[in-house]
C-alpha cells in the first residue's frame, strides 16, 4: 500500500521564494529513489480557484501538487509582485481516484482532465521535472506550449539532466518543459555551454494515440499547458 503522507493546512503553504505550492507530501520522492508508484492526474479548475482547490483537497486527504511563479504587474501609478500559478486553471493531483465522488464534488473543481472517458495519466517524471525548476532559484515563468525544436540536456546546475525544447529569445536562450498530457509549457533562461543536444525524439504518447479521440476538459476551446524555464 502506498505510504499515506499526513500534512497539516498549516503546512500547506509556498515552498522557498514563494514558487511551490506542495500539499499532501511535503518531501516529493524523487526518481533517483526508484519510479514513483502511481500516475499523477489533472484537475481543471474554475477561474483563480486553484488554490481554494488545492486546500480543499489536502483538507480531504489527497496528495496535491500545485505549482506557482513569481511576477510583477504593473499599472499606472504602481506596480506589485504577484504569486500566480504557473499552469492556471490545473491542480494536480497523485492517485486517489478510488475517491472519485469527494474528489469532483470539491468546491472549484470544473473537470478532471481525460482521454476517452479515462482519467488522462502524467508520467511522474515530468511532474518531477516542473518540482526541480520551480524549486529552482532560476526565473520560471509560462510558455506557449512547444512540441518541435532542439531537444537538449543540462550537463550541471540544479536542472542538471532535464531536458527540454532550446529556444532563443532577444536576451539569450531558454529552455522549454513541457506537460504533454495538457499541452502546457513553461520556460527559464539558461546558459547555451551547459546543454547538450539530443537525438531526435521519439514519438510521444500522445502522438502514439491512433484512436482520434481529443482530451476531455471543462472548456474544449482552451488549449493544453506547456511551462518554459
Amino acid at each position: 500500500m502506498r505510504e499515506r503522507f499526513q500534512v497539516s493546512l498549516a503546512d500547506a503553504e509556498l515552498g522557498e521564494g514563494g514558487r511551490l505550492l506542495m500539499l499532501g507530501n511535503e518531501q516529493m520522492p524523487k526518481l533517483a529513489g526508484g519510479p514513483l508508484p502511481c500516475w499523477w492526474h489533472a484537475l481543471y479548475t474554475r477561474h483563480q480557484h486553484e488554490k481554494v482547490v488545492a486546500q480543499a483537497l489536502l483538507g480531504k486527504g489527497f496528495e496535491v501538487f500545485l505549482p506557482q511563479y513569481r511576477t510583477i504587474h504593473r499599472w499606472k501609478d504602481r506596480q506589485k509582485e504577484l504569486i500566480l500559478p504557473l499552469f492556471p486553471n490545473y491542480v494536480f493531483i497523485r492517485g486517489g481516484l478510488d475517491r472519485m465522488l469527494i474528489l469532483v464534488t470539491t468546491p472549484g473543481i470544473h473537470s478532471l482532465v481525460s482521454w476517452g472517458g479515462r482519467p488522462a495519466n502524467i508520467p511522474p517524471e515530468e511532474i518531477e521535472a516542473v518540482r526541480r525548476l520551480v524549486e529552482s532559484s532560476l526565473p520560471v515563468e509560462p510558455h506557449p506550449f512547444l512540441k518541435c525544436g532542439d531537444r537538449v540536456r543540462i550537463k550541471s546546475g540544479p536542472l542538471e539532466g532535464i531536458v527540454g525544447i532550446l529556444v532563443r529569445k532577444a536576451r539569450g536562450f531558454r529552455l522549454v518543459l513541457s506537460v504533454e498530457m495538457l499541452s502546457k509549457s513553461a520556460a527559464v533562461e539558461v546558459d547555451v555551454a551547459i546543454v547538450e543536444r539530443l537525438p531526435k525524439a521519439e514519438p510521444t504518447r500522445r502522438d502514439t494515440q491512433k484512436n482520434g479521440l481529443s482530451p476531455s476538459q471543462a472548456d474544449p476551446h482552451r488549449p493544453f499547458a506547456s511551462v518554459a524555464v
